[in-house]
């Protein structure tokens, strides 16, 4: 059986500017309260909502026609790209203005958190926006 999708794209650019407006009020929070140097735990939750608005960015972009293994994977590696390029400037910045150390485990985290929030993407919009037909051929 083939399935064939179609979206509310109103609906997931509400979502979309909807999760970019909370992510950014809680990183205002966050950085008004120095959470990130005092809890330590603080920007695990900003990774993953920040893989999870990504992952709807790349479906919004990608406007798939069918759920393939393939369009999830551009989703992931698309996600991917995006989560290490930003931990890149992370270092850079760390290295520039704090003289922190490199943290290999805390950026394997951040890494992680952000491929979290790609995938519960992918599933959000499997069972919240996309709407399946099917027809045989």
């Amino acid at each position: 059986m083939e399935y064939y999708i179609h979206f509310n794209k109103k609906k997931l650019v509400i979502r979309i500017t909807s999760l970019i407006l909370f992510i950014s009020a809680l990183n205002f929070i966050i950085l008004k309260f120095h959470w990130y140097f005092s809890i330590w735990w603080s920007d695990m939750p900003m990774h993953f909502l920040g893989g999870f608005w990504l992952g709807l960015v790349f479906i919004w972009f990608l406007k798939p026609k069918d759920l393939s293994y393939n369009f999830i994977l551009k989703i992931i590696l698309g996600v991917l790209v995006i989560s290490v390029l930003w931990e890149v400037f992370e270092v850079l910045l760390n290295r520039a203005t704090l003289q922190d150390p490199f943290n290999i485990l805390d950026t394997l985290s951040d890494i992680c958190f952000d491929l979290g929030g790609a995938f519960v993407s992918i599933f959000y919009f499997t069972k919240r926006i996309m709407i399946k037909e099917n027809f045989k051929i």
